[in-house]
């Protein structure tokens, strides 16, 4: 087994005069829960859909399971949740689940199994068009675990959960890479810092950390991870300052 899952290498990514990303380089191992994690227009989305393979990039490299992003290899072994719910609303949870599950080649049981895991089970006959979107977003989940993926995306996927919930699904999260998944999941809520492994921390399309919390908290001096992440922000702004400087 290749010692990296996703590699990615310098890459940048413009929507017509503005660029998003800016030579964005990192590596997550197999088996592993990374969070990318920065504000809302920090460029996550974008990121993780050039990994997924449907962004066009301008320049740079994303390799997936040692294929590039988006090739045929990887339809069956990359899963992505996005922010929107990709479930059909005029169909009721379990009839979603056990689509999905016909789709993949599971059965109804393991349909009703990742219905569970989400916490949906009580409620598995109602109309998707009647749940609210925190309760859409897991459906989606549910649908996507299916696949048993070696990879998988999820975008900003506990939106709207109570921390209950929060706290099962990355349980959840975590009991998946231990049976061999990479997850890389994506937040604006720096409280999930904590449950990952290892942190990406994006500003302004620009990579400003590659770190394990631990590690974030020791090179920044701050015990509390969002603390550390607004010491880098005035550690780069210091840094941008001065090259200006001596330019």
């Amino acid at each position: 087994m290749s010692d990296t899952a996703i590699d990615v290498r310098e890459l940048s990514v413009t929507r017509g005069k503005q660029q998003v990303l800016h030579e964005i380089t990192f590596a997550v191992p197999p088996g592993s829960v990374t969070g990318l994690l920065g504000p809302s227009g920090s460029g996550k989305t974008t990121l993780l859909r050039a990994i997924v393979g449907v962004q066009r990039i301008r320049s740079g490299s994303v390799t997936v399971l040692g294929h590039p992003a988006g090739t045929a290899e990887l339809r069956r072994r990359v899963g992505y949740v996005t922010q929107q719910p990709s479930v059909y609303g005029d169909l009721t949870i379990r009839q979603n689940a056990r689509y999905f599950a016909k789709i993949q080649g599971t059965g109804a049981a393991s349909a009703d199994a990742a219905i569970r895991d989400v916490g949906l089970a009580d409620i598995a006959d109602r109309m998707v068009d009647d749940l609210s979107g925190g309760q859409r977003a897991r459906v989606s989940l549910a649908c996507a675990l299916l696949a048993h993926p070696d990879v998988l995306i999820l975008d900003e996927p506990t939106v709207g959960l109570d921390p209950v919930l929060r706290r099962d699904i990355w349980a959840q999260f975590h009991d998946l890479a231990e049976a061999g998944t990479t997850l890389l999941v994506s937040s604006h809520v720096m409280d999930e810092a904590d449950r990952c492994e290892r942190l990406l921390l994006l500003r302004d399309g620009r990579l400003l950390a590659d770190e394990t919390p631990a590690d974030l908290r020791t090179a920044t001096g701050a015990q509390d991870l969002e603390e550390a992440f607004l010491r880098l922000i005035l550690q780069q702004s210091d840094t941008a300052t001065a090259r200006k400087v001596l330019a």
